[in-house]
């Protein structure tokens, strides 16, 4: 079959019996999945954190892996074929904007999967203006990715894999990492693709309100990894809600049994971490905010608000000490500090540990160790403590974040979510007064969410001081007690600075 056949029309989709199994578990990620997608359909693909919703998306996009990645079982076909053999005819985006940017102008990096599958040179720039012109991106080819939000990188890793002309497009939790604003132009851009070309759509997403609108089918995988329903979104939402709620399905309307947020504690602390004339940048960055005056106030929960680009990241890890400021000071208080001085940047690693613990927004950059349970134990031992102490915080963490059953698992083999709370339980292993978290509870399906929540929120009701960086709503309503949001362009705004809502 040609090129120009496997670009033409909608991807039929089709699995019988198939399953997989990574290499190293014990327990396969899926199995006995039989599955029909018609070309054209549109589906949201469900399930908890760890159900093989990304090891389906990968397989059908044919890059899983071979035999020395893990085992399969049953039949797997994209049109026919095995994904693997369809070169080109399925295009997969995935959830991190960041990790999906190639080189640096727009159209070389739209251009870039075109290439790869021999596209001719002329047919390759009619095909990238129309893919940019599909998503709305609305910029010229030369503009430099290094200089586009987060929501711009996401519709052009959209515009990339439209430009290869799939007739299947795998979609990886695409917003996951946006602000509201990316969020709504990601999922306008996807409408419009669809619209234009009839592809057929499976989107892995926590976020069900978003896609649900533009979906024609639901299928859920359960923490088994076996399908747990299919069907049109309102039969499966609406009659199997309380099962899917429970099985850790985000269904729209479901409350969420967590507290809600009280600004009374916070407007009555003391500051743990103050800001004096600060100017952050990233390293050899220009300046992106000066002259912040900020508490952080201790024993108390605060949240980090603001569109992607503000430089909320920047701001955390220089509030954290592990990023310079380029002008004016991070002061950390007495209690905080704890006689080795007020400037966390000037700490080492093992007075961090125990003072400000930080988790990085992509979790694999923190994995050091080649199971979860060593992973959680790094710190500890770091710290010298007695290995019955070190077994006694693993076991109490592994279990608290529901990750006991994965201990002697490989930590980039999980799912996102899973790898968000391995991090988490990584930095509260060491039990530090602080703690600075970058978007927590992104990937988290139901259940971990509010376990995580409910979990911070003993934290700072046990006396430590959290901040936290996200675009989460309905983390915001619960743990954010203190508020500070930051803006593209300006400093922050002097309410926010003083402890006022933003």
């Amino acid at each position: 079959m040609d090129r120009a056949s496997l670009a033409a029309g909608p991807a039929r989709v089709e699995a019988a019996g198939w399953g997989w199994r990574h290499a190293g578990r014990r327990r396969a990620a899926l199995q006995g999945i039989d599955l029909r997608i018609h070309p054209g359909e549109r589906v949201l693909l469900l399930g908890p954190s760890g159900s093989g919703k990304s090891t389906l998306l990968h397989a059908l996009a044919g890059v899983l892996g071979g035999d020395d990645e893990g085992e399969h079982h049953g039949r797997l076909l994209l049109d026919g074929r095995a994904p693997a053999e369809a070169r080109g005819r399925a295009g997969l985006v995935l959830q991190d904007p960041d990790s999906q940017v190639i080189l640096a102008r727009v159209g070389d990096d739209v251009a870039f999967g075109c290439e790869n599958l021999g596209v001719p040179r002329a047919e390759i720039w009619e095909r990238v203006r129309g893919a940019i012109d599909a998503v709305g991106l609305g910029l010229p080819l030369d503009h430099p990715t290094s200089r586009l939000s987060g929501g711009q990188k996401q519709r052009m890793a959209l515009a990339g894999a439209i430009a290869m002309r799939p007739g299947l497009l795998l979609l990886d939790e695409p917003t996951a990492n946006l602000d509201p604003a990316g969020v709504a132009e990601v999922r306008e851009a996807v409408g419009r693709v669809l619209d234009r070309t009839g592809a057929t759509l499976v989107v892995v997403e926590h976020r069900v309100d978003v896609w649900i609108d533009l979906v024609d089918r639901v299928v859920v995988l359960g923490a088994d990894g076996r399908l747990l329903a299919d069907g049109p979104p309102d039969s499966v939402l609406d009659e199997r809600r309380e099962s899917l709620a429970a099985a850790g399905v985000w269904v729209p309307g479901m409350p969420l049994e967590v507290p809600e947020a009280t600004a009374a504690a916070a407007a009555q602390a003391g500051a743990a971490l103050s800001t004096e004339a600060l100017a952050i940048a990233r390293a050899r960055g220009a300046v992106l905010h000066e002259d912040l005056e900020l508490v952080v106030p201790e024993a108390s929960s605060t949240v980090l608000t603001g569109p992607n680009g503000a430089g909320k990241s920047t701001l955390a890890l220089t509030l954290g000490g592990l990023l310079a400021p380029r002008a004016g000071r991070v002061v950390a208080a007495p209690a905080l500090a704890r006689g080795i001085g007020d400037a966390p940047v000037r700490w080492r690693s093992r007075e961090l540990l125990t003072r400000i613990g930080t988790v990085f927004q992509e979790p694999e950059h923190q994995f050091v160790a080649g199971t979860v349970r060593d992973e959680v134990a790094v710190a500890p031992r770091a710290l010298g403590l007695p290995e019955e102490e070190v077994d006694a915080r693993v076991d109490e963490v592994l279990q608290r974040l529901r990750l006991d059953h994965l201990a002697a698992a490989n930590p980039f083999t999980l799912s996102g979510g899973e790898a968000r709370r391995l991090t988490v339980g990584a930095v509260l292993a060491t039990r530090p007064s602080a703690v600075i978290l970058d978007e927590p509870t992104f990937g988290q399906d139901r259940l971990g969410w509010v376990e995580l929540v409910r979990l911070l929120h003993e934290l700072v009701r046990d006396g430590t001081t959290l901040l936290s960086v996200t675009h989460d709503a309905a983390f915001i309503a619960s743990l954010g007690a203190h508020r500070i949001a930051l803006d593209v362009r300006a400093p922050l705004d002097a309410a926010a600075t003083r402890g006022g809502r933003a």
